[in-house]
């Protein structure tokens, strides 16, 4: 190969073992290629570094086969096993993905990093706005452009593709009361997400529907410090038995508080996460948790996109995923308590 010129199809069909045809097939996602040869094409292009002209393309289609995402209030990188998803499924249909993001929703921060996408001719857009203050309808996208919402508004009538928030701390909340728990305290994400409200809802519901009293709300900011400033309010009220934080870093610094705290876990108190993200496993003791699969609805938010960027007479419908219980060693059956305060020196 000269390594003056870029790789081409033909290299790509070389070491493939493959005809030409058949590598344009695969780069442009056509059905009619059998899986291993599919495979094979798609490790060729990455071991020779083939990149397609979108230019070229779109001319051609009327399509770049380039995917945007679009983070409203957060940013793009914050939730990495969601972006890894969108990327893999993408790469796997030929299509490539570009990002653009800002935390501010001022119309003029919100438009500048729509037209980044836009002025990239992108095929379509999976669009994660998390906080209940951002206006989507009002989102100066062109109309007609294919969106999938990852996360949003779940009473959205936007395709989307989101955790079922309330059932999975509905999970949470019931666990803690079967151990015999009398009822549950809940350190809730920030105010103004869609997750912080739907997890405070299913652990509201939960305790309703058992006649359990409902303690006072405690928030965080997703973050460890946060959860550890709660932990330190939790653990000077002996009669909290039971704890549920909106995501496993908050759950994590809970923890911390309540051993600097003396209060032993799960003894004493029983802790329960949301995420199940990779520390949780190893955390001291290993942390029960509601597990979120990032990386599947990153995959199917990208399904979405292309059924409608593709087939855009055929009716696509939102995605809501189960959540999943997974237990540890954080959470254990209601022991004997000493009600009384705890005194601080």
């Amino acid at each position: 190969m000269n390594d003056q010129r870029p790789p081409s199809l033909k290299d790509v069909a070389r070491i493939a073992g493959v005809t030409y045809q058949t590598v344009s097939r695969v780069i442009n996602a056509s059905p009619n290629v059998l899986p291993e040869t599919r495979a094979r094409v798609l490790a060729a292009v990455e071991h020779v570094g083939y990149r397609p002209n979108l230019a070229a393309r779109a001319l051609k289609v009327g399509r770049t086969r380039l995917l945007g995402v679009l983070c409203i209030g957060t940013g793009a990188f914050e939730t990495p096993s969601t972006m890894e998803g969108i990327e893999n499924a993408a790469t796997e249909a030929g299509y490539a993905v570009t990002f653009a993001s800002t935390r501010s929703r001022k119309a003029a921060d919100v438009k500048r990093v729509v037209d980044v996408l836009v002025d990239q001719r992108v095929d379509g857009i999976i669009l994660m706005a998390p906080q209940t203050t951002t206006d989507v309808a009002a989102l100066p996208l062109p109309e007609g452009l294919p969106v999938v919402m990852v996360e949003g508004d779940p009473d959205s009538e936007a395709v989307g593709v989101a955790l079922n928030q309330a059932d999975g701390a509905r999970a949470a909340t019931e666990h803690l009361l079967d151990l015999g728990h009398e009822s549950v305290w809940h350190v809730s994400g920030p105010a103004d997400w869609f997750d912080s409200v739907e997890r405070q809802r299913g652990w509201r519901e939960a305790l309703e529907a058992r006649g359990r009293e409902i303690p006072p709300l405690l928030f965080g900011d997703w973050h460890h410090q946060s959860g550890y400033e709660a932990g330190r309010v939790l653990a000077g009220i002996r009669a909290v038995t039971a704890v549920f934080a909106a995501n496993d870093s908050m759950a994590l610094g809970i923890m911390h508080a309540l051993h600097d705290a003396g209060r032993s876990i799960p003894s004493e108190v029983s802790v329960v996460g949301f995420d199940d993200l990779p520390e949780a496993a190893h955390s001291f003791p290993p942390l029960t948790t509601v597990r979120q699969e990032f990386f599947s609805i990153g995959h199917a938010s990208i399904g979405l996109l292309i059924r409608q960027i593709e087939d855009p007479g055929v009716a696509v419908e939102s995605v809501r995923v189960a959540p999943e219980m997974v237990l540890r060693s954080s959470t254990a059956p209601l022991s004997p308590i000493d009600t009384r305060p705890v005194e601080r020196a």
